[in-house]
C-alpha cells in the first residue's frame, strides 16, 4: 500500500478507508487490552495515533516499538473517541525499519538546549526542532516569493572571493597550497603563484558588492545564500556560517528603503502566521508564550521612523531618569544591543528604523547626507526588533565616483580590488540602495528561540564543526 504523510492523514475524513503510514515513534503506551502508538513523520508537528490491539500482534516485537524506533503502520481510519486528535489509525499490520534502545539520547522529554546541540545530528527528530525547521523552510519560500511578486530577480553571487566588502568581518581563507609547506617572499609574505586562484582567496562575508553590479543592470536583484565571518564571537546571536538577504535595487531613495524593509519583514511574518500554525501554536505554548501576540503585533502598526540623533537624545534622557545601561550613551557610538532593545522593547514598543547614522561608523559606500562636518551622517538603516536588536542592516549607496573616491581615499581603503566596483560609478551611475537581512535572526524571531545555534540545522561557531 503506497503511503500517506502523516499530514494528510490527519486532515483525512475518508473514515473507514484503509491508510498506510511510516515514521518515528514518539510514545507506546501499553495495557493488556489496548495499545497507543503516537507517530510522527515530519510533515507535521502533530503525531498521528496508532490503536493497537495486541491479542492481534506478536507480543515480542510489540516491546521492540520504543521511542525513537521507526516503523510502518497500516490500519483502518477512524474517527477518534479520545481526546486531542480527531482521528486515528486502527491497526492491521506493523512493521519495525529501525529499532532503538535505551541509549537513544532524544527519548526523554525535557532535554536542554546544550545536551541537543551536542546530538545535532539527532536533535532535528525533536518537536521543537522539527517545528523551526518546517518554519525555516517556510521562511525561505517567503523570501522568495516576495521578491518575485515584486519584480526582483534572483541573483548569485560568488561564495569565493578576493574582496572583504569593506571589512565586513574576519573572513575564512580559501587555498589549495600545502599548509606545512608554505613559500614565503623576502619579505615573509606568502607567495600565491601556485595557488589554484593565483591570489589570496575568501569565503564571501557579502553579496553585496557583486549585487549592486547586478542591480545597475537588471534594476532590481536579491541574493540569498550562505555568508561566512570568521569572528571569534560566542554569543547566542552570531554563527560563522550563516544565511543571507541582501536585495539589492536601482533608482530608490532612502524612504522607498524603508518602505521596502517594512513591507518584506511584514510579508515574512504574515507568511508564517498563515502558513506555519501549528508549529507557531506549539513554539508559543512551549517556548515563548508571547510570540504569536508579538507576531501579529509587527502587523499592526506602521515601524518607527527614528534618525540616529534623536535616538541618541532618547537614550541621554533614559539615562538622566535613572535607566543603566552597560555602555555609555554618546553621540557617535555604535549602537550596542541594549541600547536597540531599549528604544524597540521600552520606549517605543514596536519595531524601529533607525536611519541618518554618523559616517565614521558606517561603510565607506554609504551616500552621505549634506550636513555639518563635525557631525556628518549617512542614509544607512537598521531595523531593530524587539528581542533581537539589529535585523536588517542597509543604506543607499554613494552614486557619484568623486564622493566615492574621495571617501575611499579618507579611510584609505586600498584600491587592488575596487576597480570593477568603481567601474559602475564611472559608467553609467545611478542612485541605488539595498539590505542585507540575516535568515538565522528573522527566524529567531518568528519562532521565539533564544539561541541563534537552534535554528539552523548544523551551527558552526567557534570550536564547533562537529556535524
Amino acid at each position: 500500500m503506497k503511503r500517506t504523510k502523516i499530514v494528510d492523514v490527519l486532515k483525512s475524513t475518508d473514515f473507514g478507508k484503509d491508510v498506510c503510514v511510516k515514521g518515528w515513534v514518539r510514545t507506546h503506551r501499553s495495557s493488556k487490552a489496548v495499545e497507543f502508538i503516537a507517530l510522527n513523520d515530519g510533515s507535521t508537528i502533530n503525531n498521528v495515533q496508532i490503536v493497537v490491539n495486541p491479542s492481534q500482534f506478536d507480543e515480542e516485537m510489540l516491546k521492540q516499538i520504543t521511542t525513537g524506533a521507526c516503523i510502518c503502520a497500516t490500519g483502518i481510519l477512524a474517527e477518534s473517541l479520545g481526546a486531542g486528535q480527531s482521528s486515528e489509525i486502527q491497526a492491521k499490520t506493523l512493521e519495525i525499519y529501525g529499532l532503538c534502545d535505551n541509549t537513544y539520547p532524544m527519548q526523554k522529554k525535557g532535554q536542554s538546549f546544550e545536551v541537543m546541540r551536542k546530538n545535532a545530528h539527532l536533535r532535528l527528530r525533536t518537536n521543537t526542532f522539527g517545528a523551526v525547521m518546517r518554519i525555516r523552510h517556510n521562511m525561505a519560500i517567503a523570501i522568495h516569493q516576495y521578491f518575485h511578486e515584486h519584480g526582483f530577480f534572483y541573483f548569485h553571487t560568488p561564495l569565493i572571493t578576493a574582496s572583504d566588502c569593506e571589512g565586513a568581518g574576519q573572513m575564512f581563507q580559501v587555498t589549495t597550497k600545502n599548509l606545512y609547506d608554505l613559500k614565503k617572499d623576502e619579505n615573509g609574505s606568502i607567495i600565491y603563484d601556485d595557488d589554484f586562484f593565483g591570489k589570496q582567496t575568501s569565503l564571501t562575508v557579502s553579496g553585496q558588492l557583486e549585487g549592486e553590479l547586478g542591480a545597475t543592470a537588471l534594476g532590481a536583484i536579491y541574493t540569498f545564500g550562505p555568508t561566512f565571518r570568521a569572528e571569534n564571537s560566542n554569543t547566542p546571536r552570531h554563527l560563522a556560517e550563516f544565511w543571507m538577504i541582501e536585495p539589492e535595487v536601482a533608482f530608490i531613495d532612502l524612504n522607498d528603503l524603508m518602505d521596502l524593509e517594512e513591507d518584506f519583514i511584514k510579508y515574512c511574518v504574515r507568511w508564517a502566521l498563515e502558513n506555519c500554525k501549528d508549529d507557531l501554536a506549539f513554539l508559543n505554548k512551549m517556548i515563548d508564550k508571547t510570540l504569536i501576540e508579538r507576531l501579529e503585533g509587527v502587523l499592526k502598526d506602521s515601524f518607527v521612523r527614528l534618525p540616529y540623533t534623536k535616538g541618541i537624545e532618547i537614550l541621554e534622557e533614559a539615562v538622566k531618569n535613572g535607566k543603566k545601561f552597560e555602555f555609555p550613551v554618546s553621540w557617535g557610538m555604535d549602537l550596542a544591543s541594549e541600547h536597540e532593545r531599549f528604544l524597540v522593547e521600552e520606549h517605543f514598543k514596536k519595531p524601529v528604523i533607525m536611519t541618518d547614522y554618523p559616517r565614521d561608523i558606517k561603510a565607506f559606500y554609504m551616500k552621505q547626507n549634506n550636513d555639518s562636518e563635525e557631525r556628518r551622517t549617512v542614509q544607512g538603516t537598521d531595523v531593530l526588533f524587539p528581542q533581537i536588536g539589529e535585523i536588517i542592516g542597509g543604506s543607499v549607496r554613494e552614486e557619484s565616483y568623486d564622493k566615492l573616491m574621495a571617501e575611499i581615499e579618507r579611510r584609505q581603503i586600498p584600491m587592488k580590488d575596487m576597480w570593477r566596483y568603481l567601474d559602475t560609478r564611472r559608467y553609467g551611475s545611478c542612485p541605488h540602495g539595498g539590505f542585507g537581512l540575516g535568515f538565522e535572526r528573522l527566524i529567531l524571531f518568528v519562532t521565539g528561540m533564544q539561541n541563534i545555534r537552534d535554528v539552523i540545522p548544523f551551527p558552526r561557531t567557534p570550536k564547533t564543526a562537529d556535524f
